[in-house]
Parts: structure tokens; sequence; C-alpha cells
């Protein structure tokens, strides 16, 4: 390989490197239903640990904007009561 090429290839290298930090997403992972309801991370994700993919719960709560859905306030403010048949 001759001294241009490796420069070539270099420079091309770097330039995907940059593209590929510039675009990184932080990890969208959060406790806000753990830290609102007082649940485990089980509660959202297939893995009792948490992370990786979610529950129907999980779903849930993600689509609601990382909030509790307003059904799930209900039955979690009095609780004890059994929901609406």
């Amino acid at each position: 390989m001759t001294a241009s090429a490796r420069k070539a290839t270099l420079i091309v290298c770097n330039v995907v490197g940059a593209i590929w930090l510039a675009t990184a997403q932080p990890a969208a992972a959060t406790q806000q239903f753990a830290t609102q309801t007082g649940e485990t991370c089980g509660q959202c994700h297939v893995s009792p640990k948490g992370a990786g993919p979610l529950t129907p719960a999980g779903e849930a709560f993600k689509a609601n904007g990382n909030k509790v859905p307003k059904d799930k306030q209900a039955e979690s403010a009095s609780p004890g009561s059994s929901p609406p048949k």
C-alpha cells in the first residue's frame, strides 16, 4: 500500500469514526417507573434485573411518555381495592 493510499484510508476511517461518535445516542433506560411506583425493574422488563425487551406494562409506560398510565395510577392510588369489572 502506498503512502497516499494509507493516508486516504486513515482520513476515511477518521471521518467515519467522527460521524459514528457524533450520531451516538445516549442510553434510553430510565428508572422513572421504579421511582414513581416503588416497583422493581422487572415490572417493565422481561429480565428481572431490567434492560432488554419490555413487558406489556413497560410498553404502556414508554408509550405514555414514561409516565404511569392513568388507569394504573388509579389502581395504585387505592391499594387493596379491586379493579372495576
